[in-house]
């Protein structure tokens, strides 16, 4: 979801054409303090700010600083409608939305990255310490078995771990 902030009277055109680009629902603030009041209750993809509301109405300081505080995820895009066309608009926020979803991808890929690094060694150092513990001498056959079911499992996490470390780098690679 898009908030298009804006008192402009093409709010509903420049509603549309975002929706047409973007294929996300549109909703319109007319006012800082009316955005700040939806951002408190809702996440968005993107919030679009008209520069003239900033600019021409500096009481309302206070409302813009609620609305940069409750951005979160969503990536600000501020633009001109006095000036700016539909075209202009939707490429411009178009191109703001995808530069954020690469940059969550990015992100995405290096937190799992860690992980699976992190998992790796964990699952190395049970697998090393089971094998260790399996060529004790002595072991009694119960404690043999129980060894060996959890060598086996770790091994099975291994095999999961591969599998879905290449799922993501195929995923990526496509540029999902």
């Amino acid at each position: 979801m898009i908030l298009l902030v804006t008192a402009s009277a093409r709010a509903s055109e420049c509603a549309a054409a975002l929706h047409e680009a973007t294929g996300e629902e549109v909703v319109v603030a007319e006012n800082l303090h009316r955005a700040a009041t939806l951002m408190r209750t809702q996440d968005y993809l993107a919030v679009v700010l008209d520069q003239h509301l900033v600019e021409a109405r500096p009481n309302d300081r206070k409302d813009a600083e609620t609305v940069f505080e409750h951005l979160g995820t969503a990536v600000l895009v501020h633009v001109n409608l006095a000036i700016s066309g539909l075209e202009r608009l939707a490429r411009e926020v178009l191109a703001a939305v995808k530069r954020r979803q690469r940059e969550e991808a990015r992100a995405r890929q290096a937190a799992l990255g860690s992980l699976h690094s992190e998992l790796n060694d964990t699952v190395t150092a049970l697998l090393l310490s089971s094998e260790l513990a399996l060529g004790t001498s002595g072991l009694p056959p119960a404690a043999s078995e129980k060894l060996r079911s959890v060598h086996e499992l770790v091994e099975k996490l291994r095999r999961q771990l591969v599998s879905a470390s290449r799922a993501e780098t195929s995923k990526v690679t496509a540029g999902v």
